[in-house]
């Protein structure tokens, strides 16, 4: 089973190695480690693991958190591939036809932050342009994952949490959009992945144009 780990543990020399030989020991085979922090003498870094069986998320952030000095802060089944550049293939496509640049962005966005699908909202909040085809079809009492749309028009690239849902909202001014991420599983977006997001929403509108 594939996992996304997001792992808490001391900034130290040879911390990150203590991490991987705990997942060896409990049977992980680790396949990606991407960097988020590094700040207040703490190091967050997010695992790709292959792990045997069907672990449930609760089991393995106990094996790992009985270790001293390892936080577990998240773990969530991902499809994830390892080495992929999904962003480069993204703006690839943007690339060969501005004309969608948006759509999209919209459907393929929610595959670079672990996201489980996205929606690009009027700028005034009121209304839905398009959604990824995991996200909900049916908007309820003028909302989306218990938020009022309005609400999630933010001036700025933010995380929040609503109910079960962790959610993104990136303001696209040149487009007159707010791009929305959601995932139901997994930690909230961290700041490194905002930003991550953020650039490549930059780029496509460079490349959408007016």
């Amino acid at each position: 089973m594939m996992l996304r780990l997001r792992v808490s543990f001391p900034d130290r020399p040879g911390a990150l190695g203590q991490v991987a030989r705990v997942l060896g020991t409990l049977g992980a085979d680790i396949l990606q480690v991407t960097v988020l922090e590094r700040e207040t003498g703490r190091a967050v870094d997010d695992f790709v693991v292959s792990w045997p069986g069907s672990p449930d998320a609760a089991t393995v952030a106990d094996r790992l958190s009985a270790v001293p000095g390892i936080r577990v802060e998240g773990v969530w089944p991902t499809r994830e591939v390892p080495g992929a550049a999904p962003d480069y293939d993204l703006i690839r496509h943007v690339a060969s036809d501005p004309s969608r640049a948006f759509v999209t962005l919209v459907d393929a966005v929610p595959e670079l932050v672990g996201a489980e699908w996205a929606v690009a909202l009027s700028s005034d909040g009121e209304g839905l342009l398009h959604r990824s085809w995991q996200a909900p079809e049916v908007l309820e009492d003028g909302g989306i994952a218990g938020v009022k749309l309005a609400d999630l028009a933010l001036l700025r690239p933010a995380a929040l949490t609503s109910g079960s849902h962790q959610l993104m909202s990136i303001p696209v001014p040149a487009a007159g959009l707010h791009l929305v991420l959601a995932r139901t599983q997994g930690p909230s977006f961290h700041r490194a992945e905002v930003d991550r997001a953020s650039r490549v929403v930059e780029i496509v509108s460079i490349i959408a144009g007016p």
